[in-house]
């Protein structure tokens, strides 16, 4: 524990009673699973539409080269070689920082507390789906109201059966967040069972983790080959792929495109959130992590890409449908999976076959990666205070269901009335803002402190192969400058939380900044920790630090006391 390296003789005997995944696969899975989401089925179409079409894929390539992969390679050799959750991890690798790896808890703990009402929303859905006429087919109910229209539209006074469905049944929403409404007792429940669900795939750790994996990672692709298959003999589909396909050049000379696409690889494959780091924790100290980095990233890329033909060809239905053109479909944001989506499943042979099956994988995806926030939280409350926890609760299980228990608590506010102001003003400030301020200091923190030459050992011991020219050179200079740029421009072109036309009071905005600091707070608060705690001047400590990191002797000093 003093030494850091899991060599030592200290370390082995610490390090003995750690688990490890059954099988190198169910870690490749599970972080397949973690980075494969709700992100790829409907932000990355979504961008990709509003950056006109094929001009996205461009950037969106080379930022996954440059970008993605190198990151991704850089925190699953740092979690599997210091065998330890983000917390820890970053704590023995850069002490200055150490509050990098407690905000990637806090903003995955965050996270998993709305995260989970995706998954709610998908499980009504799937629910609804039982039924040989769906619900959301046409206006004949009751929460319809007289502008409702059958037909997808982009009239502006008018608002489709399944728009309606999802606003006035499934959220019964109020009209803003001043209105809190009531708890909408439906959606409670199905959270609860979302739930039971993620602990009772994940309350025995790795092990049980790795098993369902096998059908959690894999399904969804069956699904959305399924779907594809149907959806290409649609009449106008083959006009939504020429537009997904067929780039727009022009739009290529927009900065905010190669933003976007950054930003896309960024947050789909999860560089921040401490979930990939703490699962290579649990790999064997020889695993080949080059060979899972590329797994993991290029199959997520690639889901994204084949989850735009999908909803493309749909997207071409629909334009088929409207009699306009694809581009001038109305589409926005999430709304593409609880609106535009289920609309052009209503016009589907055996629609309630397809609506049943769309919404199963989504509960697929929301589960992985639901699995990872959790396993991140739990995963570093052991590292840090197993003794104390083990003798109160004595058994991991139940460390899982508290924290399992506490995000559920947290989560209620989320299916009230209210619930979708919450979870758009949450997701906001979560997800756009606290993130990239994270990436940045993790950057500075691993590439730069803890230094690109002591990583290339550190995955030299653990492989007998140092890091290609490529990942050093990414590692140095590219990706630190790219974070810097996303990081700069997320600032400039920051606008406030909103959904749809209805904006946030300016208190709602204020809430939604104490919410992106309860994570990125820890950052300044360990580094004065760490200072305060050594002796000697400001300039002392900052020098003593400095050369603790040059020589690679950060971990002789017990930073938990």
């Amino acid at each position: 524990i003093l030494t850091g390296y899991p060599n030592s003789e200290v370390c082995l005997s610490h390090e003995a009673c750690r688990p490890t995944w059954s099988r190198q696969i169910e870690f490749t899975l599970a972080g397949i699973g973690c980075a494969v989401g709700l992100g790829n089925i409907w932000r990355f179409p979504y961008l990709c539409y509003r950056s006109g079409g094929g001009a996205f894929l461009v950037p969106y390539l080379l930022m996954l080269v440059v970008l993605g992969i190198p990151l991704l390679h850089m925190e699953l050799t740092l979690g599997q070689y210091l065998r330890r959750g983000p917390v820890l991890a970053l704590t023995k690798a850069c002490p200055l920082l150490k509050g990098v790896g407690m905000a990637t808890v806090a903003i995955s703990f965050i996270m998993c507390t709305y995260y989970n009402v995706i998954i709610t929303w998908a499980l009504y859905y799937m629910f609804s789906s039982f039924r040989s006429e769906l619900l959301w087919e046409n206006c004949n109910n009751t929460w319809n109201t007289a502008n409702c229209t059958d037909r997808v539209t982009n009239s502006s006074s008018s608002s489709t059966a399944s728009q309606q469905f999802f606003n006035y049944k499934v959220l019964e929403r109020t009209s803003g967040v001043e209105e809190t409404g009531s708890l909408r007792w439906e959606l409670f429940l199905l959270l609860l069972l979302a739930w039971i669900l993620v602990y009772l795939c994940i309350f025995q750790g790795v092990k049980s983790t790795g098993k369902v994996v096998y059908f959690t990672a894999l399904f969804p692709y069956v699904i959305l080959l399924a779907l594809l298959i149907n959806n290409v003999q649609l009449p106008g589909a083959i006009d939504g792929i020429r537009f997904f396909i067929i780039p727009e050049w022009d739009k290529l000379l927009n900065v905010e495109v190669w933003i976007n696409a950054a930003a896309q690889i960024f947050n789909s494959i999860g560089i921040g959130f401490g979930s990939l780091m703490a699962m290579a924790s649990y790999n064997s100290y020889n695993n080949n992590i080059l060979k899972d980095t590329l797994a993991i990233s290029i199959t997520n890329s690639v889901t994204s890409i084949f989850a735009g033909f999908v909803i493309f060809s749909a997207f071409g239905y629909m334009s088929h449908l409207q009699n306009v053109p694809v581009s001038e479909i109305a589409v926005d944001g999430p709304g593409l999976v609880f609106v535009v989506y289920p609309q052009a499943f209503a016009t589907m042979p055996v629609a309630p076959l397809w609506a049943f099956l769309f919404f199963f994988m989504l509960l697929c995806l929301g589960l992985d990666s639901q699995f990872a926030m959790v396993e991140v939280m739990v995963t570093s409350l052991l590292d840090s205070y197993s003794k104390p926890i083990l003798k109160y609760l004595k058994r991991k299980e139940f460390l899982v269901l508290v924290v399992c228990g506490a995000a559920f608590l947290l989560g209620i506010p989320n299916v009230m009335q209210v619930g979708i102001y919450v979870f758009q003003l949450m997701d906001h400030y979560t997800a756009i803002v606290s993130i990239m301020f994270l990436a940045f200091f993790e950057v500075v923190a691993v590439c730069w402190l803890y230094g690109v030459k002591r990583l290339s050992s550190n995955l030299l011991e653990m492989t007998g192969k140092r890091p290609s020219i490529f990942f050093r050179v990414c590692w140095w200079v590219i990706c630190p400058v790219l974070i810097t740029v996303i990081l700069v421009f997320s600032v400039i072109q920051f606008k406030p939380a909103r959904y749809e036309d209805y904006i946030y009071p300016p208190w709602a905005q204020g809430v939604g900044w104490l919410i992106a600091l309860a994570s990125i707070i820890w950052i300044p608060l360990a580094a004065v920790h760490t200072l305060w705690l050594l002796p000697g001047s400001f300039t002392e400590v900052l020098y003593s630090l400095s050369v603790y990191a040059s020589e690679g002797k950060c971990q002789v000093i017990d930073w938990n006391h």
